[in-house]
């Protein structure tokens, strides 16, 4: 059952599965767990039964503790490989698989202790110890299927992980402020996305490079993280997001236009700045265009303007004579 968890979980991504498919563990460590505390439930109630009738307890040999010495030595060992790998590998999944192990074990130090007390004249011995390995058993179950109950509901990290995370990104020369950080766990790995916000005046393509270099930063500090995906954002959007109730490009161009009160010029680019409530512009223009009428139309048109909060002309310079 781990071994084709394991394989399937290793898959690479695909249309329907994007993020990969490491639920595939998550989904083995549940089911394991619930092994697990099925495990020490039937040790806890074959152990409340041999309580009840201590008098129909086979006799045993010393053969037989020996048996229960050796299994129990080679359930151990076993045990402690897969945990060591398990942690070596992060896998939430070999990790429930390992304590399996230790709950086969646990069953042979019940048994040794059974038949050693049995030896010294104590039948209730075994089944005392039963009660107490079975309880360990059932908590130990009980936790793996909570985890990876909470993995599947997409818990996030723990607050200590969130602030190292959120520390790398902050810490990111370019990110004024980083307000809000989600994380969620697949498998032995983590997912995060994140929203820094930028100098609101930086080209698209600097803004672009801040929020991937703070993307490189976290997978280099942070092994476990598989992706993150970080959001730029010009001001704090938990704010609210005015700029969506303001108008599209093309018809601010327009309005541009007919700010200025002439023959549309030739804008050669236009950089547009949606901030708060209201746009700012800047406009680059051919050489001549721009005269002291043209800024005293602008200043005019600006005083009542609905969607403008300032306008910056750029006049290129010609270099035809140089």
């Amino acid at each position: 059952f781990v071994l084709v968890a394991n394989r399937k979980g290793a898959e690479a991504a695909d249309a329907d599965h994007p993020y990969g498919h490491g639920r595939y563990e998550t989904a083995a460590s549940l089911v394991l767990g619930l092994l697990l505390a099925g495990t020490g439930a039937g040790i806890l109630i074959t152990a409340a039964g041999r309580l009840q009738d201590l008098g129909s307890m086979p006799p045993v040999g010393v053969a037989a503790m020996w048996a229960a010495l050796v299994t129990l030595a080679a359930k151990e060992g076993l045990f402690r490989y897969m945990l060591a790998t398990a942690q070596r590998l992060r896998s939430p999944m070999l990790v429930a698989n390992a304590w399996h192990a230790r709950a086969d074990a646990l069953s042979s130090l019940v048994v040794a202790a059974g038949i050693g007390g049995a030896l010294l004249g104590f039948n209730f011995a075994d089944a005392v110890a039963a009660i107490i390995v079975g309880g360990m058993i059932v908590k130990a179950g009980a936790k793996f299927t909570w985890d990876a109950i909470r993995e599947l509901i997409d818990t996030g990290l723990s607050p200590e992980e969130v602030a190292a995370i959120r520390a790398c990104i902050a810490s990111t020369p370019g990110v004024l402020s980083m307000h809000e950080l989600r994380t969620r766990r697949m498998a032995h790995q983590v997912l995060v996305d994140a929203h820094v916000q930028v100098n609101p005046r930086i080209s698209v393509s600097e803004g672009h490079r801040v929020a991937e270099t703070a993307r490189r930063r976290v997978l280099a500090s942070h092994p476990e993280v598989l992706d993150v995906l970080v959001h730029v954002d010009a001001e704090n959007d938990l704010m609210g997001n005015a700029a969506a109730e303001l108008p599209d490009r093309e018809t601010l161009l327009t309005h541009l236009r007919q700010l200025l009160g002439t023959e549309p010029p030739g804008f050669e680019h236009t950089t547009l700045h949606y901030l708060g409530t209201r746009v700012e512009a800047e406009i680059f223009l051919p050489p001549g265009l721009a005269d002291a009428a043209m800024h005293q139309r602008l200043k005019d048109g600006l005083a009542t303007d609905p969607w403008f909060s300032a306008i910056r002309l750029n006049e290129r310079l010609d270099d035809s004579n140089a």
